[in-house]
């Protein structure tokens, strides 16, 4: 029987969090007792402890590589409507689901080894390829991005992206007549990404687009920002990245690229579809069930700005959708 005070195994506290936290505490001279006393401090304490530097030293990646970076930046992508976030401010605060459900993800990463690494391009597709993570950085040019990005949330931020655009893997692959959609896998490794623990819920994440979306000039991967390879919360070492689709569109740490004939499962759309369409365009004009789109939160200035249809890039992705 349950009882009350019983906690399921997916939301205890990793042990190398407690041991990162009983380290930090044996530092201070505070020891066994100490911990009893943090503890006391509450919640408030351990969501918010935490330098700047120890928010990004959780995530950082030695990658092959590392001389590309930082990378030229597109002509078309140099400035936003918005000052951009500050490292800091989106390391500290994302999704990530495989290893939480807070968005202090930085505190769960530790475990994840995102090197070596390997990307399996497959399905309706003339030459399925296998790419390392040396393939990837050196068979395409890499280049910087500012995009916005949105949250369904409804909190957003704006990201120097490094990485290249999507069109030119896929047409490395040779898409077949029949492809029609584009599916995204990310890694499955519950030894490293506790959450993915719960077999009630459909392991690996997936995510899809059409096969137009993908070949859209806006539609990239990436392999870094702020001028160095991605950090492990923001999905080392290779990520989708759209931006003119709310976050959870652009899935993290992708492990194989699938082209496929009908419209893919994708894994919020399969758990909670009411809430999670498949198509996921930034709407202001269609509310989340639970919270109204009209309006964004900027990270880390909290500064609230109109929501935009599409996140701004109707001048390039408008025509997908007529």
């Amino acid at each position: 029987m349950s009882r009350s005070w019983d906690l399921p195994e997916r939301e205890a506290t990793p042990e190398h969090v407690v041991l990162s936290r009983r380290r930090w505490l044996k530092r201070l001279g505070l020891g066994s007792l100490g911990v009893t006393t943090a503890g006391a401090l509450g919640t408030w304490w351990w969501w918010t402890s935490g330098t700047d530097e120890d928010v990004l030293a959780s995530g950082r990646v030695v990658t092959p590589g590392l001389d590309l970076y930082p990378a030229k930046r597109h002509a078309n992508f140099t400035e936003l409507d918005r000052p951009l976030t500050t490292e800091t401010a989106a390391a500290r605060y994302c999704n990530f689901y495989e290893f939480s459900l807070t968005k202090q993800v930085w505190r769960w990463v530790e475990p994840f080894e995102p090197v070596p690494w390997t990307l399996d391009v497959t399905g309706l597709v003339a030459k399925p390829r296998r790419f390392d993570l040396d393939d990837l950085l050196h068979a395409f040019p890499l280049e910087e991005r500012l995009y916005r990005h949105r949250c369904v949330e409804a909190w957003a931020m704006a990201v120097p992206w490094t990485g290249f655009p999507l069109s030119a893997l896929l047409r490395q692959v040779e898409p077949l007549p029949g492809a029609r959609f584009v599916r995204f896998v990310t890694f499955e490794r519950p030894d490293q990404a506790a959450r993915q623990k719960n077999a009630s819920e459909p392991w690996p994440y997936t995510e899809g687009l059409t096969l137009s979306e993908a070949g859209n000039e806006l539609a990239f991967l990436a392999t870094g920002m702020y001028g160095h390879p991605l950090l492990k919360q923001h999905g080392a070492p290779v990520r989708l990245v759209v931006p003119w689709k709310y976050g959870f569109k652009s899935a993290k740490s992708l492990a194989r690229i699938e082209l496929t004939a009908e419209q893919p499962a994708t894994f919020w759309n399969t758990l909670v579809p009411r809430e999670y369409d498949f198509s996921a365009n930034v709407n202001p004009d269609v509310p989340h069930p639970r919270w109204s789109q009209k309006r964004e939160r900027m990270l880390g200035t909290n500064e609230m700005r109109s929501t935009q249809r599409f996140n701004g890039y109707g001048e390039w992705v408008a025509s997908l959708y007529i």
